[in-house]
């Protein structure tokens, strides 16, 4: 509303229909986690809570922050859908645990902070 847009405007900054719009502003659906990104950076903030001091946390925080859901998190990893699902629940270890988490604590992750000062890794 603050930037005038219509949701036909809005619609097409995200590339979905004008119903997408309406359904996430209705609460009748969200946005699927690939959108997550685009809307970070068009809100300028990531309205997520999300507590990277655990290892569970950074990993819902960088898929969040990159738009991956956790099968392609788990690709990107070379582990199982599975085994993230696990970490993110709290379970499960193993060295492929601390290689995964030796990485993630080597990017930046910021979250609920203004966006626009970039997601890369150091």
């Amino acid at each position: 509303m603050e930037l005038k847009l219509f949701q036909k405007d809005v619609a097409a900054i995200f590339n979905v229909s004008e119903d997408c719009i309406t359904y996430w502003e209705n609460n009748r659906s969200e946005p699927q986690i690939q959108y997550y990104p685009p809307i970070f950076g068009f809100l300028g903030y990531c309205p997520f809570k999300l507590d990277k001091s655990t290892f569970a946390g950074k990993i819902k925080a960088y898929r969040y922050l990159n738009g991956l859901t956790q099968k392609r998190f788990a690709k990107l990893m070379k582990v199982d859908p599975a085994t993230v699902s696990r970490w993110e629940d709290g379970k499960g270890g193993g060295v492929k645990k601390n290689e995964i988490d030796a990485v993630l604590s080597s990017c930046s992750i910021v979250v609920n902070q203004d966006l626009t000062k970039g997601l890369n890794s150091d």
